[in-house]
């Protein structure tokens, strides 16, 4: 059975894959104005989701709470607004996606905090 870290890793591939795409794109293209929401996607989507699948591989006492599933579904919703809400941004379309997932991603955060200081890092021992 596939528990939350692999749920972690694989949106975290999925957007690094995306922001390869997207940066290839850029390069071609020699338009760099999304350089922002690409950043995002990789920061955001990859190497913080990536650490989070870590995290809940290498103490899966965490992994096993229903805040780990409201952990992955804030970060996974946090990452689908604020990248393209940072593309509206930046294309003159207002800021309000981007301002959702920025508190959509500071939520998700806020419960790694909690998770963190709950279960500490790694296996518990007896």
């Amino acid at each position: 059975m596939r528990n939350i870290a692999f749920y972690f890793f694989a949106a975290a591939v999925l957007c690094v894959t995306c922001g390869m795409f997207w940066g290839i794109h850029m390069a071609i293209s020699g338009d760099h104005t999304m350089a922002p929401a690409h950043a995002h996607l990789n920061l955001v989507g990859w190497t913080t989701m990536g650490l989070f699948g870590l995290y809940y591989t290498v103490t899966p006492a965490a992994a096993e709470t229903t805040l780990a599933k409201a952990h992955f579904g804030f970060a996974v919703l946090g990452v689908l607004c604020i990248v393209p809400g940072i593309a509206l941004a930046v294309w003159g379309s207002g800021e309000a996606l981007a301002a959702i997932g920025s508190i959509l991603t500071v939520i998700s955060m806020l419960i790694f905090l909690v998770t963190v200081f709950r279960n500490g890092i790694g296996r518990r021992t007896a």
